[in-house]
């Protein structure tokens, strides 16, 4: 089944606005202050999924940060989604793959808002190789410095601020479960985030902090256009069982749900919205 005009951008990371058709991010029904006085960051949060739960949690009631690499159109869209439910937004230049950005992001949240309750740990990196021994060095850093090291640093840095009743939230992939052929080295790096989800969940349960992950399956992202061949884009999304590629805002009511007291009785857990793919949990 082919669901999305033929399209490849050549830039990294993609762009939102340059996507056809554009994602889906709107929430689907009215806020109920689920997340009412809270502050959350998320990286990657100018675009695809992390714009979603950007806007879902500013409906629900949160002011948001928002950290991302360069995208500036996407992050000044997202801000003004945010402020459009009536929340504030920060926007924070930065490269998770850096220790002292990843601090310095969450310092300038805690400056700005007084405090920190959620962290979404979202931003990552993708490319498709064919043979493991095409992954260069360079390649293979890339990916498990934004993938994996970016992840510690946030909750590294987060620790410092987050109290009894914060919220982490983690987002691996269903590659973790399944694999992928040609995306090892990231495949790689999601399996890790669900380990360091499980013990994070373990090593914070005492304090009153909940450490959970979503594991999307195909979902239409600047993540695809950037990443695929033109082919592969028009067919994303048709292996599932529902046959079609997932939208942004229908991962981030499964974030929401893991960062408000909807999930209060989740920890170390992963919620699998992939369009009907069967994994071990």
């Amino acid at each position: 089944m082919s669901n999305f005009p033929a399209q490849h951008q050549s830039r990294d990371p993609g762009l939102e606005h340059e996507m056809t058709p554009r994602p889906d991010y709107e929430p689907r029904f009215p806020g109920s202050g689920r997340l009412a006085g809270k502050t959350a960051i998320i990286t990657g949060g100018d675009s695809g999924i992390g714009r979603a739960t950007a806007v879902l949690f500013a409906r629900e009631g949160a002011d948001v940060a928002i950290l991302y690499l360069d995208e500036d159109r996407d992050a000044e869209e997202t801000k003004a989604l945010v402020e459009r439910e009536g929340r504030k937004a920060l926007l924070i230049k930065g490269n998770v793959r850096s220790k002292a950005a990843c601090k310095d992001a969450v310092e300038k949240t805690v400056a700005t808002f007084g405090k920190l309750d959620i962290l979404v740990n979202n931003a990552a990196h993708q490319e498709e190789v064919e043979d493991l021994r095409e992954i260069s060095e360079e390649q293979l850093a890339k990916t498990f410095e934004t993938n994996i090291y970016g992840y510690f640093y946030m909750t590294q840095a987060a620790l410092d601020h987050l109290k009894s009743g914060a919220a982490i939230v983690n987002v691996t992939s269903v590659n973790s479960y399944k694999g992928n052929d040609t995306l090892i080295d990231y495949s790689s790096t999601k399996g890790a985030i669900t380990a360091f989800t499980r013990s994070m969940a373990s090593n914070l349960v005492e304090k009153g902090i909940r450490v959970n992950g979503v594991a999307p399956g195909p979902i239409w992202t600047p993540f695809i256009p950037m990443a695929m061949d033109e082919e592969k884009v028009a067919s994303f999304g048709s292996q599932v069982p529902m046959k079609r590629a997932g939208q942004p805002n229908e991962v981030a009511s499964a974030l929401l749900f893991l960062a408000s007291e909807d999930g209060s009785y989740f920890t170390g857990q992963v919620m699998h919205p992939n369009g009907g793919t069967i994994v071990g949990a």
